[in-house]
């Protein structure tokens, strides 16, 4: 889905009081408390999140699931270890109505996601 907002309270705002919006909060809680150098903004209608100029992490509340957009999740988890068993395309970790998020490795994964980011390495596409 797309919101035609352009500010992350805005975005905030316009999201239905429902499991998605839990889902959605606890990853954006996850993403900010990484580093005080992340910056929240709008882009592609969707929250953004950037540490310098680096664009980290899109994150969007779906129709049927909440996306974690990451560029390109082979250079941030190699292995598979920290999404296994997670629903993911290429560049994206969905999360559906009962995934827990909590109960998952994500947090680990957005961890490493931004070291390497502060470490100027290419996460994208």
């Amino acid at each position: 889905m797309q919101y035609d907002v352009s500010s992350p309270k805005e975005y905030m705002e316009s999201l239905e009081p429902d499991w998605r919006k839990e889902k959605l909060l606890q990853l954006r809680e996850m993403i900010l408390k990484q580093d005080s150098g992340i910056h929240e903004s709008i882009n592609y209608k969707m929250l953004c999140f950037k540490l310098g100029e680096t664009t980290v992490f899109h994150l969007n509340a779906q129709r049927g699931y909440v996306s974690l957009y990451c560029g390109n999740i082979e250079k941030i988890d190699p292995t598979d270890q920290l999404l296994k068993g997670l629903n993911k395309g290429k560049g994206c970790v969905r999360f559906t109505k009962t995934k827990e998020v909590r109960k998952t490795p994500i947090e680990e994964f957005i961890n490493k996601a931004v070291s390497l980011a502060r470490e100027g390495e290419d996460l994208g596409c």
